[in-house]
C-alpha cells in the first residue's frame, strides 16, 4: 500500500508538471472539520470513540482550461483526535491511565487529482460538481499526554477521496474520507498493537 501511495503521488506530480505551462492557477485559504477514529487493528483491547477535530491552511489549484481536469495541493495544520478508554483495562489503569483524549497535531500536505463538471449550460457559473482523489503526507508536530502508553509515528501517509462543488467560481466545498496506510501510533504494551487514523472530513476554500 505504501508503494501504491508513492506511485499515485508521483503520477499526480507528473500530471501537475506537464500541465503547468497551460494551466489556470489560483490559491486561497482553507478551513475545515474532521470526525476521526483512532482505529486499532485489535479492536477488543479497549474502546475507541470518534472525536471532532479541525484544519486550517492554504490551497493552490491548477486546472487545465476547457476539459475540467486539474490538481490541487495544500499546506494544512490538522488536529485529529480520538477518545481511548485505556482505563477499562487493568494493564493501563494500573499505570494511572483513564479515558484519555488522544490529540494528534499534524502538518498535512494533501494533493488531489480532480475533475469538475463544467459544461452545464451556464449553471457552472453558479455551481460546479466535482470529484477528487489523492494522497496526504502528514508530519506529526505534537501530541497529547498519552506518551506513557503510546508511541507515535512522526510521518504517515494516507489516501483520501470524495465529492464536492464550487460555488460562483470562488468557494470550493469538499466532503471526503481519509484513511492512513501506515501506522499512526502503537501501544507500548500488549505486543505493540497498531492504530490508524480514519477520518470523515469537510472543508471550504475561498479562491482569490
Amino acid at each position: 500500500m505504501k508503494k501504491s501511495c508513492i506511485a499515485l503521488l508521483c503520477a499526480i506530480l507528473a500530471i501537475a508538471t506537464s500541465i503547468t505551462a497551460s494551466a489556470e492557477t489560483r490559491w486561497g485559504p482553507t478551513v475545515g472539520l474532521n470526525y476521526n477514529e483512532v482505529h486499532f487493528k485489535q479492536s477488543d483491547i479497549f474502546d475507541s470513540d470518534r472525536m471532532v477535530g479541525g484544519q486550517v491552511g492554504v490551497t493552490g489549484e491548477l486546472m487545465v482550461p476547457g476539459i475540467g481536469f486539474g490538481v490541487d495541493g495544500s499546506l494544512l495544520y490538522s488536529l485529529r483526535q480520538g477518545k481511548l478508554h485505556l482505563g477499562d483495562k487493568k494493564v493501563w489503569s494500573s499505570q494511572g491511565a483513564g479515558n484519555e483524549t488522544c490529540s494528534l497535531h499534524y502538518i498535512d500536505v494533501p494533493i488531489n487529482l480532480k475533475f469538475k463538471y463544467h459544461n452545464l449550460n451556464g449553471v457552472e457559473n453558479v455551481v460546479q460538481p466535482m470529484v477528487f482523489v489523492g494522497p496526504t503526507i502528514s508530519f506529526l508536530a505534537a501530541h497529547s499526554k498519552c506518551a506513557d502508553q503510546l508511541s507515535y509515528s512522526t510521518v504517515t501517509a494516507s489516501l483520501h477521496f470524495g465529492l464536492g462543488c464550487e460555488l460562483f467560481n470562488k468557494v470550493q466545498l469538499k466532503l471526503g474520507y481519509q484513511f492512513s496506510i501506515g501506522n499512526s501510533l502503537k501501544t507500548k504494551l500488549l505486543d505493540e498493537n497498531e492504530a490508524k487514523n480514519r477520518s470523515w472530513f469537510c472543508n471550504a476554500t475561498y479562491f482569490f
